[in-house]
């Protein structure tokens, strides 16, 4: 990138002015890293400080039984598969209540579209888990598993949303976004959801009070102009709505084994490669620049490993996310190294590590403690420091 179109690029964020779609691609094009995070960053800290957020959660999901074939997914099972399992609704339960004692505030639902459980398996399984679990927010199903519900279900989005909030709902999860522009998406998604859909039940959400992630799934066959015009629509749709709390960009995975069956089911590996860690810190900082009307940028440690989500905090990320607990639809096809769960103390000590402030919140960003500030650089130096894998 030339030095006039960077200064001009800086003058427009300085400003507060908003970036364009032309601006996204430029942005993406240029080699200048550090420049990138250093930009992204002046943003992030003029929104959110030096503090850093993260919640302690866990992740269910009820069944890998899906009745898409998505090209990218590792997790999905077909009836019969001998890993293919679906919970009882006591089973759900008990796993939540494993963490009852770290003092858990949320439960992150996400399933496949099985073909046969019924709608009524669903506001049930809510409702069992908040009462065992009354002070606990449940973020639960992807609008791609809302509009499924709608197909076994016979009833519109806005009777099931309802539904599902008389149960215990406080927040749709982000996923099923993937990559909107359906140059890419009818190459890698095999289910009805597209952008279209995705956007009319985050609205419905939106306009009875939830408040919801959004995300995008990059590294794989998409180029940096459809992750410009993702970000974009969802920029939009925020304007129109207010309601998105957070981005998260997610790393696509290859499937490099499968422990249960040894089978291979990510279909388009063949012909990608992940996004290595530059290109990684690359979208966080284009999206935390490109997103101006969302409040946070996460980085899903899970998915990008505990070293690159300390260095996202300096290329716009303000939140890492949380202790997680077996996270199988990127363990279900990664070896990439990162632990099943991370603990309070391990989350604090890892932001503290990075020179940040940590600040615990729940589902709906709503602070429920703040922590001491980093110790200064100067005395750390003085002692042994624990280096992170």
């Amino acid at each position: 990138m030339d030095a006039g179109l960077k200064r001009e690029l800086e003058a427009k964020v300085n400003a507060g002015e908003r970036l364009s779609r032309e601006d996204g691609i430029a942005l993406y094009e240029c080699d200048d890293l550090v420049w990138l995070g250093k930009l992204a960053h002046q943003v992030r800290t003029e929104k959110n400080g030096d503090r850093v957020m993260f919640n302690v959660n866990r992740h269910l999901n009820l069944t890998n039984v899906c009745s898409a074939s998505c090209a990218y997914c590792s997790f999905q099972r077909k009836p019969g598969e001998k890993d293919a399992y679906t919970m009882r609704i006591h089973e759900a339960v008990e796993k939540a209540k494993e963490m009852e004692d770290e003092q858990l505030t949320e439960l992150h639902i996400v399933n496949g579209l099985h073909p046969t459980l019924p709608w009524k398996y669903y506001p049930k399984v809510l409702r069992e888990l908040k009462g065992a679990l009354p002070g606990v927010k449940l973020k639960a199903f992807t609008a791609t598993e809302i509009q499924w519900f709608e197909k076994i279900s016979g009833l519109p989005a806005d009777e099931i949303l309802d539904e599902l909030i008389d149960a215990g709902l406080e927040s749709l999860t982000g996923g099923g976004a993937e990559i909107f522009d359906w140059e890419v998406r009818q190459h890698i998604v095999d289910h009805a959801t597209h952008w279209e859909d995705w956007s009319r039940i985050h609205r419905l959400a939106h306009s009875k009070g939830l408040r919801t992630p959004s995300t995008m799934l990059y590294g794989h066959i998409e180029e940096p102009r459809h992750r410009v015009d993702h970000v974009m629509r969802l920029r939009e749709l925020q304007d129109e709505t207010g309601g998105f709390t957070v981005f998260i960009p997610l790393r696509y995975q290859h499937d490099f084994v499968d422990s249960a069956d040894g089978k291979i089911r990510n279909r388009l590996q063949a012909r990608t490669k992940m996004a290595s860690p530059a290109e990684s810190l690359k979208t966080f900082a284009v999206s935390r620049l490109m997103f101006d009307n969302v409040p946070h940028v996460k980085c899903f440690w899970v998915m990008h490993g505990l070293s690159v989500a300390q260095l996202s905090l300096n290329f716009g990320v303000d939140d890492l996310d949380g202790s997680v607990v077996e996270y199988k639809i990127t363990h279900d096809a990664d070896s990439y190294g990162t632990p099943n769960t991370m603990h309070r103390e391990d989350l604090l000590n890892l932001i503290w590590d990075a020179g940040f402030q940590p600040v615990e919140r729940n589902t709906k960003y709503e602070v429920v403690r703040e922590y001491d500030k980093p110790t200064p650089l100067a005395e750390r130096r003085a002692v042994p420091q624990q280096v992170w894998a």
